[in-house]
């Protein structure tokens, strides 16, 4: 069996997370990629920790498998000649540079198409390469408190807060792995390459989803809810006798049955919420009296007899749990790499289950410039 990507070859100029990430995904899916980075790796997250083993960044290892690494100086003639050389065989270009910074190496959109007409090149970029904000830096933090992110996360008491995990760069990363692979099928039929521009402020502002659409049809601007969907009720986490669970009621058949299960049956019927939307108008009324229930058994006794009735349901877990948890190793969703410099080192797993051209674990994330021999020499400049 072949990767979906095998025939693909993609250079990666970019560092941290968002194009890393998305090169990554290309790369378990069999594509080949050549992570540059400056001489003695420029990629900052290299550095960035605690923790290291044997040295090695867990926040590096987690976005560069499947990759292998050349070092090259691209504030040099002979640097840039290389990057030339190897676009004549590639088929993507990745980087994340400020806006101007390819056109000042001479290493535009214009001049490497100009060498390979079937080039895909994807700029990643804060805010794009257009618009009045097109030359500020974008860091993640930045960006989830600029795009409305912030403002819904979070309850009354604490204010807005960020996400746990810098969630606009992993979605620019999958935005951008899906307009790479969108170009790379519609090539096939034209034969010519493209610029793809890519900015975390619109895959920020794209993931309001639900939210963005209700103050867009309302002109309501939204709160935070905390641990509350703003359009679904009961959907949020409960106290239970021992500790939280999230309970998440989709439907009014559901709702139905969560009656049942704590036996108030005169629930069904009250007019306040008979429907989901009276739920949603009325949920200073409901909330409550479910929490007061909730707080006569365990967590477990509750979720076993919503799971009985088909009621979505679910424990709080920390990350040893979510490590442990059998459905996900089932799942393949941890693995084990061997790092020649860190040892054996555990990776979360690939989701993308294919099953004729299934996702491979072939490389490590490699040192800086662990394969400037191979693959230069394979690509002397003339």
């Amino acid at each position: 069996m072949t990767g979906a990507l095998e025939h693909i070859r993609i250079l990666d100029l970019s560092r941290v997370l968002a194009g890393p990430y998305c090169s990554m995904i290309l790369g378990d899916l069999g594509a080949e990629v050549i992570k540059v980075e400056a001489p003695g790796g420029s990629d900052e997250t290299r550095r960035w920790g605690p923790p290291f083993q044997e040295g090695v960044s867990a926040y590096y290892l987690c976005a560069n498998r499947n990759k292998k690494s050349i070092t090259l100086d691209l504030k040099s003639q002979e640097g840039i000649t290389q990057i030339k050389n190897l676009v004549k065989n590639s088929d993507v270009i990745i980087n994340n540079f400020r806006t101007g910074t390819m056109e000042r190496f001479g290493l535009d959109y214009d001049t490497l198409s100009s060498i390979n007409s079937g080039l895909i090149y994807c700029s990643i970029t804060g805010f794009g390469e257009t618009g009045p904000l097109k030359d500020m830096p974008g860091y993640d933090f930045i960006i989830q408190a600029m795009s409305g992110l912030m403002s819904i996360t979070g309850d009354k008491e604490t204010g807005p807060q960020k996400m746990g995990v810098a969630i606009s760069d992993i979605l620019t990363g999958m935005y951008a792995c899906i307009g790479i692979q969108g170009a790379l099928i519609e090539r096939n039929q034209s034969g010519k390459g493209q610029k793809l521009d890519i900015a975390l402020y619109d895959a920020a502002v794209s993931a309001l989803v639900n939210v963005g659409s209700n103050y867009l049809m309302s002109g309501q601007i939204p709160f935070q809810l905390g641990n509350h969907h703003a359009n679904i009720v009961p959907y949020q986490t409960f106290c239970a006798k021992d500790g939280e669970m999230v309970i998440a009621v989709g439907n009014d058949k559901q709702f139905q049955a969560l009656c049942d299960i704590i036996q108030k049956p005169d629930l069904k019927t009250d007019p306040r919420f008979t429907t989901n939307p009276d739920r949603v108008k009325h949920r200073d009324k409901l909330i409550p009296v479910l929490q007061e229930l909730f707080l006569q058994k365990e967590a477990n006794e509750w979720m076993d007899e919503c799971k009985a009735r088909g009621i979505p349901c679910g424990p709080i877990q920390n990350i040893a749990e979510v490590a442990n948890d059998a459905q996900l190793n089932a799942r393949n969703m941890f693995i084990d790499l061997s790092h020649p410099t860190a040892g054996i080192i555990n990776m979360i797993g690939s989701p993308l289950k294919l099953s004729r051209t299934p996702v491979s674990y072939r490389h490590h994330p490699p040192d800086p410039g662990e394969h400037n021999q191979a693959i230069l020499n394979e690509n002397p400049t003339n």
